[in-house]
């Protein structure tokens, strides 16, 4: 090999690893406190689902209506956190977050199977669709039946199992009168009361006192925890005054204006633009 080829090669793979590197900067939890290094990497999608989940039971709530659009919803901010997607420019008419679309930024893989198959639906869509009609694309919601095949199924199994592949859920069979179900109880490991306790401490102990001080992944599971009707699981065990402070404060990240935060610097825009969605 002669030294042009030589140094093509180092250039090749200097690149590949600095590509690596990036898109572990950009993985679920790596903006966490060091001290949760050498824990389990949840995506936004499975920590919501592991804050539904009953502990024993293995499942979630059957009155619980909103973890299906949720768990959609936490798709996109996930894929926009790992930078493989983007909302179009506002331009100048300064169009509000609803009406701008979502456009593929990257096409490169994320190692995670549901968020590359909604990766590929929004990478092959034309012309491109908004967050509003994505949400209601992939969660099956849509009455178009020509879009029916954007539909992603079976998200929480999907999810559950690779949540067991982590070690953090089993697997069982519970009998409910006419059918059988396959449950998945919560395993002895200590992840999900680590998520809990960072859910708490982040409204209460290590408060930043806004959204904008506020770590985007925390923040983002926040807003989207509660958008899934799952973050009351995690609040729940608080005392009385510790729950009414964590609901205040809470409540002052949703009463936001989701254009204003979207304006400042280092702010997630499809996070607000999916929260904005949820609210219509």
């Amino acid at each position: 090999m002669n030294s042009q080829s030589q140094g093509d090669s180092i250039l090749t793979k200097r690149r590949t690893v600095e590509s690596e590197n990036t898109d572990r900067r950009d993985s679920p939890g790596e903006e966490d406190d060091r001290e949760d290094s050498k824990e389990t990497r949840l995506t936004l999608m499975e920590e919501v689902l592991l804050l539904g989940l009953k502990d024993r039971e293995g499942y979630t709530s059957f009155w619980n209506d909103c973890i299906s659009s949720g768990l959609r919803g936490c798709m996109l901010v996930e894929l926009a956190l790992r930078g493989r997607i983007t909302l179009e420019p506002c331009g100048m008419r300064r169009k509000n977050l609803l009406s701008r679309k979502v456009m593929c930024k990257s096409d490169a893989p994320t190692g995670d199977v549901l968020l590359d198959e909604a990766l590929k639906h929004v990478k092959e869509t034309q012309p491109p669709e908004a967050v509003q009609t994505w949400v209601e694309l992939l969660s099956g919601e849509t009455w178009n039946p020509l879009k029916l095949h954007y539909q992603l199924r079976n998200v929480r199994e999907r999810l559950a199992k690779s949540l067991v592949e982590k070690g953090v859920l089993t697997t069982e069979k519970q009998n409910f009168l006419l059918f059988d179900m396959t449950t998945h109880p919560l395993g002895s490991g200590t992840v999900k009361p680590r998520l809990v306790r960072r859910v708490q401490d982040s409204l209460l102990e290590r408060w930043a006192g806004d959204a904008s001080r506020l770590e985007r992944r925390t923040l983002a599971l926040l807003l989207l925890a509660h958008a899934s009707d799952v973050l009351e699981n995690a609040l729940a065990p608080l005392l009385d005054e510790q729950y009414e402070l964590a609901n205040k404060r809470l409540r002052s990240l949703l009463d936001l204006d989701a254009e204003v935060e979207t304006a400042r610097s280092g702010a997630c825009e499809m996070l607000w633009a999916v929260m904005v969605a949820f609210t219509k």
